[in-house]
């Protein structure tokens, strides 16, 4: 499992990586609870179960990562950090309302049929 060098390479070996995932069954496999075993740097912690906000949070970054972030090349941490102030001042100057496009019934029906495989 190559997943360190997809994160971080080269600096302070000591310094320490938080990755924070969904909950998704993978994330929990033997083989990533033996690599973080051989890995101590590294900490995931897990967004909660069932929280649907979270949908909006996780979309919000993957644009700030694919609009902004990875069409640039920064060349210090300090480069970056002042690259998403002007992002996000530029975002809040002209915000738009996350319009969901399933109704109320569909997403019902979605947690009822998952409720049911799940045995709940």
């Amino acid at each position: 499992m190559a997943l360190g060098g997809h994160f971080y390479s080269g600096g302070d070996t000591d310094v320490p990586i938080h990755l924070i995932m969904d909950n998704y069954a993978t994330h929990k496999t033997d083989k990533v609870k033996a690599w973080l075993a051989a890995h101590p740097r590294y900490s995931i912690h897990f967004t909660p179960t069932s929280a649907s906000w979270m949908n909006l949070v996780e979309r919000f970054f993957s644009t700030l990562s694919e609009k902004w972030i990875k069409r640039q090349a920064h060349i210090s941490v300090k480069d970056l950090e002042a690259s998403i102030e002007y992002y996000l001042e530029t975002y809040n100057q002209n915000p738009k309302p996350f319009r969901w496009h399933k109704k109320a019934d569909e997403i019902l029906g979605s947690v009822a049929r998952a409720a049911k495989a799940l045995g709940k």
